[in-house]
Parts: C-alpha cells; sequence; structure tokens
C-alpha cells in the first residue's frame, strides 16, 4: 500500500512540474512577444511623423455609404500587398523593416489613397512565433495613423488562417473602428455577401461626377478541404459578389445620370485570366499579341509560378462588361507583371515581404509599390516603384539587399528583360 502511494505522489510530482513548465514555458513566450510587439509599436510612436501635404483630400461618407473624395485633379493611389508583419517574436527585426520601408514610400509619394491587396498579417508560428493575427492590423493602423493617410485594405488568405486567433470578422472590427483609426476606411460591407470586406470608395469632381469607382473585393483563402493552405488550393471571387458588383454598377450609374462610371478593382489572389494572359505572353516568345500589350514587370516565381484559383465564376468577363478598366493583386510576391489582356489592365502589385519566403529580407527588386494616377477623365495609368531608390529615405538605415539578379533568375527562370518606367 505504502508503494501505491509513493508511486502516485510521484506521478503527481512528474504531471505538476509537466504543467508548471508548459505554464512557464507559455507565460515566457506571451512576455517575449509582447516585448517585440511594443517594440514594433515604440519604432512607430518615436520614428514616425505625419506627411506633409499640400493639400491633403479628406473622404465624406455619400448618402448610399460608401466613402468619396472630390477632386478636380488627379488623384494618386498607391498600392502596397503582402507587407507579412508576424508580430512576434521571431519577425520583429524583419516586422521593423517592413515598417521602415512603407513610411518611406508614403513619406515621399505622398497619396491620396494608400490600398493594400491583403495580407498585412503573417500568423505563422515558425516565421513569427506567435499565432496573434490581430497584433500586425493594429501594429499597422497605427503606423498609418501615426502617418494621418488615408488607407483601405482587401483581406488575403494570410490575414485570417484557421490557425490563427482572430476570423475576419474579429479582425473587422479593428479595421472599422472610426475612433481609434479615422484615417482607415475600410467597410465590412453587407453580411448577405461571401467574404469580408466588400465595399466601394468614389472619386469624384466637384460638378459630383463619378470620374472613377474602386472596389474592393475579398477573394477569400482556400479551397477544397485545404484550410491550412498546405496544399495551395486558393479561392477566388464568388458569384454573388459578382451580381454585388453589377447591382453597385447600376446604383452607381443611376446616382452618375445614367452614365457608366469608370472603375478599378481591387482583391488579393490573381484572377484565372492573368495566368492565361502570361501563357499567351509566354507562347508568342515573351511579345506582345493581338490580345496582350505588355507594360512591365515579370513573373518571377520559380517554374513561373502564378498562384491563382483553379475555379472561376467569370469577374474578369464581369469587369469588362461593366465598366471597370483595371484590377490590382498581390498574393505571389516576386510576380510584378502588368499587361493589357483583352481590354482589362491585370497588374500585380510590388510587395513588401521581407519575412514569408525564406531567404526574401536579402533580394530588392521585387520589393516596392505601385502608384496608379487616375485622371479627371476617368483614364488612368499605373506604374512600379523600386523602394531601394534613392529618393525613399525611411527614417532607420535602409538595408543591403541584393540588387545585382533579376528575381526571375534568383528563381532559377529566365524572361525578357523589365521595361523601365516612362513615367
Amino acid at each position: 500500500m505504502a508503494t501505491s502511494r509513493r508511486k502516485k505522489r510521484k506521478i503527481s510530482r512528474v504531471l505538476f512540474w509537466i504543467v508548471f513548465s508548459l505554464v512557464l514555458l507559455t507565460g515566457i513566450i506571451i512576455i517575449i512577444n509582447v516585448v517585440s510587439i511594443n517594440s514594433n509599436r515604440a519604432f512607430i510612436k518615436n520614428n514616425v511623423e505625419a506627411v506633409e501635404y499640400d493639400n491633403q483630400l479628406f473622404p465624406e461618407l455619400d448618402n448610399d455609404g460608401n466613402y468619396c473624395f472630390t477632386t478636380d485633379k488627379d488623384f494618386k493611389i498607391m498600392q502596397l500587398t503582402d507587407i507579412h508583419l508576424g508580430s512576434g517574436m521571431l519577425s520583429v527585426k524583419n516586422d521593423n523593416m517592413a515598417l521602415n520601408a512603407v513610411e518611406a514610400m508614403i513619406t515621399e509619394e505622398k497619396p491620396d489613397l494608400v490600398i493594400v491587396t491583403g495580407d498585412i498579417a503573417f500568423p505563422v508560428p515558425y516565421s513569427a512565433g506567435t499565432f496573434n493575427n490581430r497584433s500586425s492590423a493594429v501594429t499597422f493602423a497605427k503606423l498609418m495613423e501615426k502617418l494621418e493617410v488615408y488607407w483601405c485594405l482587401a483581406y488575403g488568405n494570410h490575414d485570417t488562417e484557421a490557425y490563427s486567433y482572430y476570423t475576419r470578422e474579429g479582425i473587422s472590427k479593428v479595421y472599422e473602428n472610426r475612433d481609434k483609426y479615422p484615417h482607415c476606411l475600410f467597410q465590412v460591407g453587407s453580411e448577405e455577401i461571401a467574404g469580408y470586406g466588400n465595399y466601394v470608395i468614389n472619386v469624384k469632381n466637384t460638378a459630383g461626377k463619378i470620374t472613377q469607382s474602386l472596389f474592393f473585393f475579398d477573394s477569400h483563402s482556400y479551397v477544397d478541404g485545404d484550410y491550412l493552405g498546405l496544399l495551395w488550393k486558393y479561392d477566388c471571387i464568388h458569384t454573388n459578389q459578382i451580381e454585388w458588383y453589377k447591382k453597385q454598377v447600376e446604383l452607381l450609374t443611376k446616382e452618375n445620370g445614367g452614365e457608366v462610371p469608370k472603375s478599378l478593382a481591387f482583391f488579393h489572389i490573381p484572377p484565372a485570366e492573368m495566368k492565361d494572359a502570361f501563357e499567351e505572353y509566354q507562347n508568342a516568345g515573351f511579345k506582345d499579341t493581338e490580345n496582350l500589350t505588355y507594360h512591365y514587370g515579370k513573373i518571377g516565381e520559380g517554374d513561373y509560378l502564378i498562384c491563382c484559383s483553379t475555379y472561376n465564376y467569370g469577374v474578369v468577363d464581369a469587369f469588362k462588361e461593366n465598366g471597370t478598366q483595371g484590377a490590382f493583386f498581390g498574393h505571389d510576391h516576386l510576380n510584378n507583371l502588368s499587361v493589357d489582356y483583352k481590354g482589362i489592365r491585370l497588374t500585380y502589385g510590388y510587395s513588401i515581404d521581407y519575412l514569408a519566403y525564406s531567404g526574401i529580407s536579402k533580394f530588392g527588386l521585387q520589393r516596392g509599390c505601385t502608384i496608379i494616377t487616375v485622371r479627371p477623365d476617368g483614364s488612368f495609368d499605373n506604374y512600379a516603384e523600386n523602394y531601394y531608390q534613392d529618393k525613399y529615405s525611411p527614417v532607420s538605415k535602409k538595408e543591403t539587399v541584393d540588387l545585382e539578379h533579376d528575381m526571375a533568375d534568383i528563381m532559377g527562370t529566365e524572361q525578357s528583360p523589365v521595361k523601365k518606367n516612362e513615367n
């Protein structure tokens, strides 16, 4: 009997120390992650200043609930994509580099609106050291508030992973908190539409005519049981989102005196038509075709990889039928191709990512922003800007990267040279 009691006490002690060790380890991890987050936010608080505009535009809510900018001049948009803030103990250095880059480009370019096409967060434990995706959302929102620049976003697959702490609904509460983040123009959209963040922002002239509508879509995350994204089975814009878009065009056309407003679309996962366009360009020997006009950029992912969905519910066809001139997206960090294809401009944004791809912080040709100029007549143009130009002067020293090799060469592919900007 005594031996039995001693065994029970021994097992109890072992269990106690196992539980104690796990609790202690968890506590240490939490403390280190909090310190890391505070380090990133201290960088923002102590270094970032408001952007100085000569004449900053201020949006207002229309009667239909859409934000609207009013101007008779060019409207300047900066597209950023795939920021990939880990906001954990393993990513603090990379996060500071990402914040540093974003601050420098926005401060120099002074855009009227910043649009992030997904993946602000990267709560992947082996890279970030945390599952907490809300921390990245809050950190980025704090950066934009310190800059005092208006901005909005479309969700990416990494913003709310299946294993991360917060869902899209929870993260949307951060971005829609106008008391804390009045410069964030994100709207969660109708509950009857698939996803979170299907909404519109309009640009009007002083006569009240819509010169450009900006449509934002949730392109979702994964399909066919690939809940963790390990099989790269990506989703796309759904049918009821397309129907919502068409209805919005009808309403805006009535508001616009019967004239269909020109528009641009922003989302994260590229449409299948981008893959079709590149394959046609590749098959033509990297030359223009009857359907395609090349503007700039490359498919820099290995084996010319374009990670789009195998599903296609016809969103690009709907765009072409309803006045949408261009679509902008991200997702593939080494792809930054921009082409006109069958009547619509398709553009990968330049990414920020210092974290998600192994070794990507050491390379620089893929990192930067995309500038979109919307003109008073409704026409537009876009071009890419690399972060490592001298004109971008971050508050912290800019890291040294390899600019001698092209992205496609790094990934083991060859392609025609990138055209220089003519702007």
